[in-house]
């Protein structure tokens, strides 16, 4: 499974969904993390007090992880959330160590060894 991870350090999920001008993609299978690519995106956040919503700094991000299943970030958007949901990621907000958010996105995706949504072979193709 490919996981898409707001990271800057690139051992932690330290980053706001908005402020992040990279992906980090990690294949995760049997619970061995492995990163396979980094997708540099214009980020999301104008930092703006209205906070609109920025549909193509969005399809942009989309656009550059859609192998993936699920988008583990530090925080995000009610509104950028509900629109990765609707395309069919899974969102989960964590902080710490990658490994484990890792596990948790892939455990909320999958329910024991029969994966939901996207195949389970997906290849993230840039």
């Amino acid at each position: 499974m490919l996981i898409a991870v707001t990271s800057k350090s690139g051992t932690e999920i330290d980053q706001h969904f908005g402020h992040a001008e990279s992906f980090r993609i990690f294949k995760y299978r049997k619970g061995d993390p492995v990163q396979v690519a980094e997708v540099v995106v214009e980020k999301y956040c104008s930092f703006d007090p209205d906070h609109p919503f920025r549909h193509a700094q969005l399809n942009g991000i989309i656009e550059g992880i859609k192998e993936c299943k699920a988008v583990v970030t530090a925080m995000i958007g009610d509104l950028p959330k509900h629109e990765l949901e609707k395309q069919g990621f899974k969102v989960v907000c964590a902080t710490g160590p990658i490994e484990p958010a890792l596990k948790l996105a892939h455990d909320s995706v999958c329910d024991g060894s029969k994966c939901q949504g996207r195949s389970e072979e997906c290849a993230f193709n840039h």
